[in-house]
């Protein structure tokens, strides 16, 4: 079984002072972090795996919540790779435990889009009926909940899904004022517009007058040049 003793020396020793400043120059909130790259932070994590993965998913889901609680980093990092992993095993009781991670745990935005790109968005593949589970997050006080609830449509808009509840989680947040929410739904709108390009532009134009410059930037971000400069016209 793997032993956190020992992943936490491990990384201990891996840490270098000009990573661990550069984690602190890279958030704009405090930050706990050993000062690991992430390469060799996502190489651990695959080496830790064939010590557990034979054990039940209750178990590691138990390591990966002990993982998120340090507020640690690396730590959470190596908590999103196994929770991934473990996507063929999903089930619909798994949605409050991710809630309450996300809830809990994540604090900046490393940790929520690394947690909710990857398993929040094959969960609600999986899993579609929680989506109106999702977009009560929109209303939630806590910012990182309210940004996963855009960040979890990542995967899933990049395959052209749920572009009407994308758009529903937009308006939620249309006028939120955090930046950190703002640039996700711009985002997640800029992923939903490879597929869908023209829906996209009909939205950010029906919305431009009151949308904030910064979520409207990252939403046409990737579409034709004609269409940026029509959207950008004030």
């Amino acid at each position: 079984m793997l032993s956190l003793t020992s992943l936490r020396t491990q990384l201990k020793s891996l840490s270098d002072p000009k990573t661990r400043e550069s984690f602190h120059r890279f958030f704009k909130e405090p930050v706990t972090a050993y000062g690991v790259k992430s390469a060799l932070v996502q190489k651990l994590a695959k080496e830790k795996w064939k010590e557990i993965k034979e054990l039940d998913k209750k178990t590691i889901f138990w390591l990966c919540e002990e993982l998120f609680k340090s507020d640690y980093c690396e730590e959470a990092f190596v908590a999103c790779n196994r929770t991934y992993a473990l996507r063929k095993q999903y089930q619909p009781e798994d949605f409050q435990i991710f809630y309450n991670w996300i809830d809990k745990y994540i604090n900046n935005r490393a940790k929520c889009d690394t947690f909710c790109n990857h398993t929040m968005g094959a969960f609600i593949e999986m899993y579609p009926q929680y989506i109106k589970e999702i977009k009560k997050w929109t209303k939630s006080s806590n910012r990182w909940v309210k940004r996963a609830s855009a960040v979890s449509f990542i995967v899933p808009a990049r395959r052209g899904m749920f572009l009407a509840e994308l758009f529903q989680i937009a308006d939620d947040l249309l006028l939120d004022p955090d930046d950190m929410v703002q640039k996700w739904y711009g985002r997640m709108l800029k992923v939903a517009s490879q597929a869908h390009q023209q829906e996209v532009f009909n939205y950010v134009m029906k919305h431009k007058a009151v949308m904030p410059r910064t979520a409207l930037r990252y939403a046409i971000e990737k579409m034709d040049k004609e269409l940026k400069v029509e959207a950008m016209k004030k």
